[in-house]
């Protein structure tokens, strides 16, 4: 997508092979259920500073309806989608950018022809690259990725908290949050530590949160 739709992380390191006093409720909430694999798109390509910026206010209708398509054209079934707001830390203009994007479920697709499917929206839509994402068993060789979605987050926290903190922004990059408020980053294991201190200034629930393991690619 040309920045990174991140679903931030209140995982610690469960994965990581270290099992300290909290990681009892982050067990608990992690694999509650696996979707379907998902894709993070968009059709914007322009660097959007401004917060009020009106194209943030679209809700990608036709992008939906014309993503969709490409889903069903590429053999497999089209799932739920879900309607995005993106902040982000660019680390060349030394500021916060703002997207609009969403989630789409791919259901009947392998991972190969997730691969495909994501490869045809990028190049349809001049992106620099579309996250993928699959739901795996926390034991999968294939696991290299944690989704987390997390409720009572806005989109105005998320900002402030990037600004506050210089390390998240260049090393997490940012963030997503639905319309909802419900919190969105998808991040490597390697990342987990540094996810779960920053959601923790957001005042993220781990109690609450779900957990995800599974592989990710950015696909261009």
């Amino acid at each position: 997508m040309g920045q990174r739709v991140r679903v931030l992380v209140a995982v610690g390191v469960l994965m990581l092979g270290a099992v300290g006093t909290e990681s009892a409720p982050i067990a608990a909430a992690a694999q509650r259920g696996c979707p379907m694999p998902q894709i993070f798109a968009t059709d914007n390509t322009a660097i959007i500073t401004d917060p009020a910026d009106p194209r943030l206010r679209t809700r990608l209708i036709r992008f939906e309806h014309d993503v969709r398509g490409i889903i069903h054209a590429n053999g497999a079934r089209p799932g739920p989608s879900t309607l995005l707001n993106g902040v982000f830390w660019s680390g060349e203009l030394k500021e916060t950018t703002y997207e609009r994007s969403r989630e789409f479920e791919v259901g009947q697709v392998n991972r190969d022809g997730l691969h495909h499917i994501a490869g045809v929206i990028a190049k349809r839509y001049h992106q620099e690259s579309v996250l993928t994402f699959r739901c795996l068993a926390p034991g999968s060789p294939e696991v290299d990725a944690v989704e987390i979605q997390a409720p009572g987050v806005s989109a105005a926290a998320l900002h402030d908290a990037l600004v506050a903190d210089p390390r998240a922004r260049d090393e997490l990059g940012g963030g997503s949050v639905t319309l909802g408020g419900r919190l969105v980053l998808v991040t490597p294991l390697a990342a987990l530590p540094l996810a779960r201190t920053f959601t923790r200034t957001l005042g993220v629930d781990w109690a609450t949160a779900q957990v995800r393991y599974g592989d990710e690619e950015f696909v261009r």
